[in-house]
């Protein structure tokens, strides 16, 4: 249950990192605009990534009519540097980031607030609802694949919680911006996982990171195999970069997609020579299709016979394009010379 706030609430500097999202922007916008948080204790940021498909039209029409809106340049046009643009211009004493593909229920903004003075804690986020980005049976499905354990393992925020938990990260942080001061800003070296990596930072401070219930926002997925396909790749591909910085592997869930992308290569180079090789590519293989199938059956008695089948497809995109992604950081980190950081100019942006 979120407990209003006794007394003036603090100022709240929202800050959006955007690029190429005039899709989503308004709706966005909108979501916000409706909490019930006190707009003369409210600023947004949107910090744009030089979006060239009208978002940046959509995001002055509305600072034009709400003067709580700025617009924001990011030169770079990746996340993290987006971030730290944001916060460094913050004028609010609490720093929450929001993603722009995403929805946010009136209480969103007073009930992070709330748990984060009530608490205490150093970073409080919320859950994900993922909605499909589309009305197709395959949009259907990686929306429904996002949200089940076979997919994305134990990532608390995306399956939810009906009670305070300490986490490894949250999707979308809610911080006290002295927090940047003492830990410093968001890594600009990651495209992707940049949450990750700053939370690790949080959590060997001896600070916390809570996610609570009965906050949550509606998130959008990709829509389609390609657009899933690149984003899980970059996730794997930045994320042995994260591990190098803060010292190990987080979570096991960061690894498995990558040791059975693996295995099975493994198995298959040497299958034509080696018999156990064989047994051991088919026992592997063999439970991944297994269990792929029984998962599918259940997420298609949920959501429809149509995206039951479709999610058969959605579960090995997800695992192969991260598992992939991630050998291939790490072939790219174990290549680096003299120390030479993974240029984030040269990945792929997803949007």
């Amino acid at each position: 249950m979120n407990t209003p706030l006794s007394g003036p609430q603090p100022f709240v500097s929202i800050v959006v990192p955007c690029r190429n999202e005039a899709e989503f922007i308004r709706p966005l916008l909108d979501s916000i605009l409706a909490n019930e948080y006190p707009r003369d204790r409210l600023e947004v940021l949107i910090v744009d990534g030089l979006s060239d498909d009208g978002t940046r039209d959509v995001v002055a029409d509305y600072a034009t009519r709400h003067p709580m809106i700025r617009l924001v340049d990011n030169p770079k046009r990746i996340t993290p540097c987006a971030l730290n643009i944001g916060i460094a211009r913050a004028r609010g004493s609490i720093i929450m980031r929001m993603d722009a593909h995403a929805d946010y229920p009136p209480g969103y903004i007073s009930g992070l607030v709330s748990w984060l003075e009530r608490t205490g804690v150093d970073n409080v986020g919320g859950s994900w609802v993922t909605l499909p980005g589309g009305a197709t049976p395959t949009a259907r499905a990686i929306a429904a694949a996002l949200g089940h354990p076979f997919c994305i393992g134990d990532a608390r925020y995306r399956l939810g919680t009906s009670q305070p938990r300490y986490v490894d990260t949250v999707p979308f942080g809610c911080f006290r911006k002295e927090l940047f001061e003492r830990v410093g800003p968001f890594d600009e070296e990651l495209v992707r996982n940049q949450d990750d990596e700053f939370n690790f930072r949080l959590l060997r401070t001896g600070a916390r990171v809570l996610l609570v219930p009965g906050v949550f926002c509606y998130y959008y997925a990709r829509r389609s195999l390609h657009q899933l396909a690149r984003m899980f790749y970059q996730y794997g591909f930045f994320k042995p970069l994260v591990a190098l910085k803060i010292g190990r592997i987080m979570t096991l869930r960061q690894v498995v997609p990558a040791l059975f992308v693996l295995c099975v290569g493994l198995a298959s180079l040497g299958a034509p020579w080696f018999p156990l090789a064989r047994t051991f590519g088919a026992v592997v293989l063999g439970s991944y299709l297994a269990v792929n199938a029984g998962c599918a059956l259940v997420v298609g008695r949920r959501h429809g016979a149509a995206v039951g089948l479709a999610v058969v497809g959605v579960f090995p995109v997800v695992h192969l394009s991260y598992g992939v992604g991630f050998l291939r950081g790490a072939l790219a980190l174990l290549a680096r010379t003299r120390g030479r950081a993974v240029d984030p100019g040269r990945a792929p942006l997803s949007r």
